[in-house]
């Protein structure tokens, strides 16, 4: 079977990549100059399935309030006549209950444990090298008010099996030992060991290349106006410069911009982009710098070793399609870091990235069949495309080559939006 996959990002190339495992004929489509080079190219750098959770939690509306009060406010909200943005945050706001939150949890762990395994599997096969760490997360409490919560996290992690450790301080120090500079602001913690890291723009660029000797063939610089059909079927996607590309079946895995794509098919996918921003900055003290990740609780920033540099990336900004870089979270990000690892790197060195985070309101992604016989959707990953990519990409190449995928999916797909057969 020909398939088109349009979108050269992780989960693209990821779903490019276990199509060619699975014997079909794969090109890849992306407007960039290259692969990874928008969401997955400078994100925070975690393979996070302990931490993966949805936004749309019981209490959060409240919290949601005090942090756009924050100075160095972990959301941001600009003031928007968008119909789509408030659509789009009443249904989060739906999912605010503790049903919903199970449900959601459960589906996004499934498929986040599964994509973990998944990439192990990758990594020994071909092995790729993306400056990749096995040390786990650890979730750092600077107050005691928000050690007294940790029960609210473990209880979930107990439902869903997912190993983890709630550490004193002293244990967040024997864990990430650059922090026994700054023990006076630190409460305790809860770690998770079977989280990984690296770097997702390392590995998207790299599996391109093993990509491409199995046969995949990608079309870079190349910018699709829109998916032609006939018959509840796709006939093909016109480029910017009136080129159609033909192909059996097509992949949307274009990010936050999918949802446009597809809407003129009369699937209207409630993914929404959330802006995030990231620095990169030289490792100067070896001794000074994390060891693997550490997300910091006070400001929902997440600080990760790769290599010789240190990731720094957060905020979740609602400001449409935006890539304006803003001084305000370039220096929430700038605080998190000089509090933990004040000689870990050099930020006058620091590279200030923003990327765009497409968001379902219910956190899980939209990996699946559609109601157009020969078109699926891989996009809404949130926070996790790194994450999610390569069980979303196997799964779906499953799905796509009559297999029963490795683990439930009927929920993962756009039924639950009234988007499939």
């Amino acid at each position: 079977m020909r398939v088109l996959v349009l979108g050269g990002g992780v989960v693209g190339v990821a779903t490019a990549y276990y199509l060619a495992r699975a014997g079909h004929a794969v090109t890849v489509v992306d407007r960039q100059p290259g692969a990874g080079l928008e969401t997955s190219f400078a994100n925070a750098g975690q393979v996070s399935p302990g931490y993966s959770a949805p936004w749309a939690a019981p209490g959060i509306p409240v919290k949601a309030m005090k942090w756009l009060m924050m100075r160095h406010r972990p959301l941001v909200l600009w003031p928007s006549l968008e119909p789509r943005l408030y659509g789009w945050l009443a249904r989060m706001l739906a999912n605010c209950t503790e049903d919903a939150y199970r449900r959601n949890k459960g589906r996004m762990v499934r498929l986040a444990e599964y994509s973990r395994d998944v990439l192990r599997d990758l990594r020994r096969d071909t092995g790729i090298a993306y400056d990749h760490r096995e040390r786990g997360t650890l979730q750092l409490f600077r107050t005691q008010k928000q050690l007294d919560h940790v029960g609210e996290d473990t209880a979930v992690l107990d439902a869903y099996g997912v190993p983890y450790e709630v550490l004193d301080a002293a244990g967040c120090v024997a864990a990430e030992p650059a922090l026994a500079r700054v023990t006076g602001g630190i409460a305790g913690g809860l770690r998770l060991p079977g989280d990984e890291t690296g770097d997702a723009h390392l590995f998207t660029t790299a599996l391109a290349a093993i990509c491409e000797r199995l046969g995949v063939g990608f079309r870079y610089g190349v910018a699709v106006a829109g998916l032609r059909h006939e018959g509840g079927r796709i006939t093909g996607a016109v480029t910017a410069s009136g080129e159609v590309l033909t192909a059996d079946a097509y992949v949307a895995a274009m990010g936050s911009y999918t949802p446009a794509m597809l809407r003129p098919l009369g699937l209207d996918l409630p993914v929404y982009p959330v802006k995030g921003y990231s620095l990169t900055l030289p490792v100067t003290d070896e001794a000074g710098a994390p060891v693997s990740t550490v997300m910091d609780e006070t400001f929902k920033v997440g600080i990760t070793r790769l290599g010789e540099r240190i990731r720094v990336g957060g905020t979740a900004e609602l400001a449409g399609f935006s890539s304006t870089l803003r001084a305000p979270r370039r220096a929430t990000l700038e605080r998190s870091v000089s509090d933990l690892f004040p000689d870990g790197g050099d930020l006058s060195r620091a590279r200030f990235w923003t990327g765009l985070r497409p968001m379902t309101p219910d956190g899980t992604p939209i990996v699946g069949a559609t109601s157009y016989a020969n078109l699926f959707t891989n996009t809404g990953h949130g926070t996790l495309g790194w994450t999610m990519a390569c069980g979303s990409g196997r799964l779906l190449a499953d799905l796509m080559s009559g297999r029963e995928p490795d683990i439930a999916h009927r929920d993962l797909a756009g039924a639950r939006y009234a988007l499939a057969a």
